[in-house]
């Protein structure tokens, strides 16, 4: 099933399906326990993320071209941060860049595949991992590049927090839909150019794995995001590096998942 979250003509908060000439299926019930057809269609007034995070986890290097465009080594294990849930933007909102992301430029944007946990995960193995994955969206991990490197006294948080620095969605797209996650196409476009273009299956450590490595000693709580890591072509790396800027449209599409985009504010 292909899920939208949205607001109706009431102002109301709603799920539905079979989103399309903005109306869509409405659903009643819990994301994650059972949801019913009402067998009733509904205008969508505003398209909202596709869920409001418990968590926000993010894997950083996680694609080997990625690693190797930024001259890293390529990591042992996950490297694990995390985005504040406050950072969350809804589809077609303004990514707002912060004064203190002005001055040096410094906004950039990183495509990614978003992971949403269904059901509490702890000790989970790699064979089981995906039974734990209620669905997937798309992601836009936008980044403070000064902040992150200089700003967080070597921790990522502060320059990945910023508020609407974490577009998500439109659509969740449950898993039974996407049965291999390590074998879709994403790319970003910025101002209807291909900035990048990669496949899932250049992540060093795959879904399964983060869900093992994640849930060791830790529970992942229904609603926990993970985003999953960006392929090569981000803005800092160019020549002459390339940075979010007010007009600007960013564009992250994935395979089977769809379009998510913001403008620049």
């Amino acid at each position: 099933m292909r899920m939208i979250r949205f607001t109706d003509e009431k102002n109301r908060e709603c799920y539905g399906y079979d989103y399309h000439d903005r109306s869509a299926a409405l659903l009643t019930g819990h994301l994650f326990e059972k949801m019913e057809n009402t067998g009733r269609r509904v205008q969508v007034k505003k398209l909202l993320a596709p869920l409001q995070p418990a968590a926000i986890l993010c894997i950083g290097l996680n694609y080997r071209q990625h690693a190797n465009e930024t001259g890293a080594k390529i990591p042992e294990s996950p490297i694990l941060f995390m985005k504040n849930p406050a950072a969350l933007a809804n589809p077609d909102d303004p990514i707002v860049l912060p004064r203190s992301c002005i001055n040096p430029p410094q906004a950039d944007y990183e495509a990614e595949l978003a992971v949403v946990i269904g059901k509490p995960a702890k000790n989970v193995s790699a064979d089981d991992a995906l039974n734990y994955v209620f669905g997937y969206t798309a992601a836009n991990d936008v980044s403070a590049r000064h902040w992150q490197k200089h700003g967080g006294a070597g921790q990522w948080v502060r320059g990945k927090s910023f508020d609407t620095f974490c577009p998500l969605g439109p659509e969740l797209v449950t898993a039974d839909e996407i049965p291999d996650p390590q074998t879709l196409q994403l790319k970003c476009i910025l101002n209807n150019e291909v900035m990048q273009d990669g496949n899932t299956s250049d992540m060093i450590f795959s879904v399964r794995e983060l869900i093992r490595h994640l849930s060791q000693d830790m529970t992942l709580i229904p609603g926990t995001v993970i985003l999953t890591g960006t392929p090569s072509g981000v803005g800092f790396v160019r020549n002459p590096p390339v940075y979010l800027k007010p007009g600007d449209i960013v564009q992250i599409w994935l395979e089977h998942i769809g379009s998510l985009i913001n403008p620049v504010a």
